[in-house]
C-alpha cells in the first residue's frame, strides 16, 4: 500500500469572523451506484439518510453538518423530486435520460464545512471508496472529474484577497504540474485559468483596490464559474447585489470561502487523496502570509507575463520552485 503524504497546517488558522476555519470539500467520482455510494458514507460517520430526490441523497447526524451525495446533473435532479405514474411517457423520458447520464455524469460527494482535524475523514472515505472500485477523471477519456475545495477566507480585507488572487496566479503552472491535471479535465472550460489581462491587471505593483473595485474588476474578466479559482460564490457573499447584476448562473450560491476547482479526481489510483489537492492550496496559503516574498514573486511573473514567449522560454514552475515556495 502506498502511504499517503500528511495534510499540512494552514498559515492562517482563523476565519474572517475569528472563528477556526472550515473546509468544504467536493469530490466526482463514477464506478459505484449513488445507493452504494450513500451507505458507504452512511456506515463510516455514523449518518443516518434521507431521501431529497431520486438522484441526490442527504446523510443527517454529523455535527459539522449534512453530506450530500447525488448525480452531477441539475436537469436530473430537478426532475427527480417530482413523482411520476409508473409507465408514464415522463417517466419512460426519465428512465432514458438518467441511463444515459449514468455512463457520462459523475457522482458527486459534497462535505458539510469542516474543521481541519476532520480532514482525516476525507481520507478515510477515499480510502474506502478505492478499495470499492471507485473511479476517476483518467480512467475514461471521456471523464473530467474534479476535487474541489472550499476553504473559509481568512479575512475580508480586500488587500488580502487580493493577495489570495496574486498568489494563485503565480502559483497556477506550478499547480497544474503538482496536480497532474487529466488531459480531458484541462480541454474543458471547467477550469479555465484567469485571462492574460486580468493577471497582469492584479500583479501591477500600483494596484492597490478597494473591496467594490475589486469585485467590479473581477467580475469584467471572469463572468463565469468557469475559473480554476472561483470567487463569485466569495463575492455574492461580500455583495450579493453587485455579483447578481453581472451574473445570473443560480448555480452560482453565496458562502464565505475560495472556490478551488483545479485539481482532477484521481480517486481510482493508488496513494491519490486529498493531500495532493490540499498540500498544493497550503503552498498558495503560505505565499499570501509573506507579503514580501509574494511582492517579489508577483514582480518577477509580471515581467515574465510581458515577454512575448516568457513562458515558452522559461521554467517559471522550477524557478517558482526554487526561489519563493516554501520547504
Amino acid at each position: 500500500m502506498t502511504k499517503q503524504a500528511s495534510l499540512l497546517p494552514l498559515p492562517f488558522a482563523n476565519s474572517h469572523q475569528g472563528n477556526p476555519r472550515r473546509i468544504g470539500v467536493e469530490i466526482e467520482l463514477s464506478g459505484l451506484t449513488l445507493t452504494q455510494l450513500a451507505e458507504l458514507l452512511a456506515s463510516e460517520l455514523q449518518l443516518s439518510t434521507e431521501q431529497k430526490g431520486r438522484y441526490d441523497l442527504r446523510l443527517t447526524g454529523d455535527p459539522a453538518g449534512d453530506w450530500v451525495v447525488e448525480l452531477d446533473f441539475h436537469l436530473l435532479k430537478e426532475l427527480g423530486k417530482t413523482e411520476r405514474d409508473p409507465g408514464s411517457l415522463s417517466q419512460s423520458a426519465e428512465q432514458l435520460l438518467a441511463s444515459v447520464a449514468s455512463q457520462l455524469v459523475p457522482l458527486e460527494l459534497v462535505s458539510p464545512p469542516l474543521p481541519f482535524e476532520r480532514l482525516s475523514d476525507i481520507e478515510r472515505i477515499i480510502s474506502q471508496l478505492q478499495q470499492q472500485g471507485a473511479t476517476g477523471s483518467s480512467d475514461e477519456f471521456r471523464n473530467a472529474f474534479g476535487l474541489q475545495l472550499n476553504p473559509e477566507i481568512p479575512s475580508s480585507d480586500p488587500e488580502v484577497l487580493l493577495r489570495f488572487l496574486q498568489a494563485f496566479v503565480c502559483l497556477h503552472d506550478w499547480l497544474l504540474q503538482q496536480e497532474q491535471i487529466d488531459i480531458t479535465r484541462r480541454l474543458t472550460s471547467y477550469i479555465n485559468p484567469y485571462p492574460k489581462a486580468y493577471q497582469k491587471l492584479i500583479l501591477a505593483a500600483d494596484y492597490q483596490p478597494d473591496l467594490a473595485r475589486l469585485i467590479d474588476d473581477y467580475l469584467s474578466h471572469n463572468p463565469t464559474r468557469n475559473r480554476a479559482l472561483d470567487c463569485l460564490p466569495l463575492f455574492m457573499e461580500l455583495d450579493d447585489n453587485r455579483v447578481k447584476a453581472e451574473v445570473k448562473d443560480e448555480l452560482v450560491k453565496a458562502r464565505p470561502t475560495f472556490h478551488y476547482r483545479l485539481p482532477s479526481s484521481e480517486i481510482q489510483q493508488p496513494g491519490w487523496g486529498l493531500h495532493r489537492a490540499w498540500n498544493g492550496w497550503v503552498q498558495i496559503e503560505k505565499l499570501v502570509a509573506n507579503p514580501d516574498r509574494l511582492k517579489a514573486c508577483a514582480a518577477a511573473y509580471l515581467a515574465l507575463l510581458d515577454k512575448p514567449l516568457g513562458k515558452l522560454l522559461q521554467d517559471w514552475p522550477t524557478q517558482l520552485e526554487q526561489t519563493w515556495l516554501s520547504q
